[in-house]
């Protein structure tokens, strides 16, 4: 299938279509956090930063989604997650092979749903500050395997968008007398 201007549309295999599948995925979970921390906090700066979390994301699957389907390829695949990056050497790493960077556990989500008040404010901040930096991960490691450009362009904005919430939301950590987890970067 031909894409605008000619060029030839991502195959089922390329990295632009596995970024766009993973990072669906990825912000579907950052989207997940965000709306918990929304609706428990009543901290206006966090409250802000969960709005716009989940407005971008959300704003940003969507432009995921819409390439696959100009591209003439399913939502989904058989391929396993970061798949696209197998055998590149770019840095990728993950909890477990398959897996995404920064992705929160099952039982991480589980604790930041039980938490409560400042305690749950820490846990939202230290896992999103992960959750970024695995999104900063992998859309840098898209730069390296990509040149096309409307991918690029928002593998680029992803990398400057997330850095700067990173250092926001390491700030707000602080202002709790917290610190982040380990960094995966």
């Amino acid at each position: 299938m031909l894409f605008l201007g000619g060029r030839q549309s991502p195959t089922d295999s390329s990295a632009e279509a596995g970024y766009a599948r993973d990072m669906a995925t990825h912000h579907s979970q950052a989207v997940e956090m965000a709306f918990i921390m929304r609706d428990d906090t009543t901290n206006d700066p966090l409250r802000v930063l969960t709005y716009d979390i989940i407005v971008t994301q959300t704003a940003q699957r969507g432009m995921f989604s819409g390439w696959l389907q100009q591209w003439g390829l399913n939502q989904s695949t058989e391929r396993p997650p970061m798949a696209w990056m197998s055998g590149h050497g770019h840095g990728v790493t993950a909890a477990a092979p398959g897996a995404m960077p920064g992705m929160a556990s099952q039982e991480e989500l589980k604790r930041l749903r039980e938490a409560t008040g400042k305690e749950q404010e820490i846990l939202f901040l230290q896992l999103m500050i992960r959750h970024h930096e695995g999104g900063v991960q992998m859309s840098e490691g898209l730069l390296k395997l990509s040149d096309r450009d409307e991918v690029a362009t928002l593998a680029r904005h992803i990398v400057a968008g997330q850095t700067g919430e990173i250092k926001l939301m390491t700030d707000m950590l602080a202002q709790r007398g917290a610190r982040p987890l380990p960094s995966i970067l």
